[in-house]
């Protein structure tokens, strides 16, 4: 449809970008991941000043979505201070599993620090999920069908 008949207030500006999706679970984070929130928000920060005073609207229009994404995830964080040593699976734990691929180890952490390639885990994922509350020598099965996968909890770690 041609741009004739769309209200000028109906139109998406090219410059404009939708904000990014904020998560429905608690804003949970480890000191870590708080100073992560803390740092993103900075580069935006910085990120933002310069394309406004480069005037260039596609930089400035990202710089100001991350920047929004950031201040509400710092506004809503919940820092979790590290939990008693007892032996149990909670947030901020670090777990060694064994499964048929062998030991890895992961940190359970809050959903912007999590990577699981660098071993964090979102507190939210089916593995998280599926350790917490656990200790060292239970077993856990996770997935379906093929993807069914039974890990031995190693060592937990607060």
């Amino acid at each position: 449809m041609s741009q004739a008949f769309v209200k000028e207030s109906d139109a998406v500006r090219s410059d404009e970008l939708p904000d990014r999706e904020i998560s429905p679970h608690p804003n949970y984070v480890t000191a870590e991941g708080f100073a992560l929130i803390e740092a993103r928000v900075a580069e935006f920060q910085r990120g933002y000043a310069e394309a406004q005073a480069a005037d260039d609207r596609p930089r400035l229009a990202r710089a100001a979505r991350e920047l929004r994404y950031w201040t509400a995830r710092r506004q809503s964080a919940r820092l979790v201070p590290p939990g008693e040593d007892d032996g149990r699976i909670r947030f901020g734990s670090r777990v060694t599993l064994r499964g048929e691929g062998g030991e890895r180890s992961y940190r359970i952490v809050g959903e912007d620090e999590a990577d699981p390639a660098q071993g964090s885990l979102s507190y939210v994922s089916p593995l998280a999920r599926a350790l917490t509350g656990k200790e060292e020598g239970d077993r856990v099965t996770i997935g379906a069908g093929d993807a069914l996968r039974e890990f031995e909890i190693v060592r937990v770690r607060t």
